[in-house]
């Protein structure tokens, strides 16, 4: 065996050992790579064998990762993440300009700004839009159920 054999060789174990360490399909294309050039290595010189890996792992890559993006979402929702569209009732008066407001979402209080700057009186309900860090931004129910409606229409 000649050292380039055993290089791809070695490439080639340790980019298939990584892939199914992690099974995160990050080397899989590395591994393909690899045992082309692998091939290449009985017939011809090692720089040839360069360029057939780089090749083999590039083709890999574009032909691939638009599939691989459809298998695997982008983004995990949290727990918070479902709480947006969520209603919660106003437990302090929501005033964005002096910077209070308070609800009461699933029995645990948060932080809440006005998602239009709007004042929002105690005991109003509201959705939940967006999540920021620790405070809530939300809208007044009433006006959310005006607009579904004249879109619906609209639709």
């Amino acid at each position: 065996m000649d050292k380039e054999m055993i290089l791809w060789a070695i490439v080639l174990i340790a980019a298939v050992l990584l892939e199914v360490g992690t099974m995160q399909l990050i080397s899989i294309w590395f591994a393909v790579g690899a045992l082309a050039a692998f091939i290449a290595s009985f017939f011809l010189p090692f720089g040839y064998q360069l360029v057939i890996f780089i090749i083999a792992t590039a083709i890999m890559l574009i032909v691939t990762r638009p599939l691989i993006r459809k298998i695997r979402p982008l983004a995990v929702p949290t727990n918070h993440d479902r709480d947006i569209g969520e209603t919660a009732v106003v437990i302090e008066e929501i005033n964005s300009a002096q910077n209070t407001g308070r609800v009461k979402l699933k029995g645990v209080d948060w932080s809440a700004l006005s998602i239009d700057g709007s004042v929002i009186s105690e005991g109003e309900t509201v959705i939940i839009r967006k999540i920021s860090g620790a405070h809530l931004e939300v809208e007044k129910k009433n006006t959310i159920d005006t607009s579904k409606s004249e879109s619906a229409e609209v639709h």
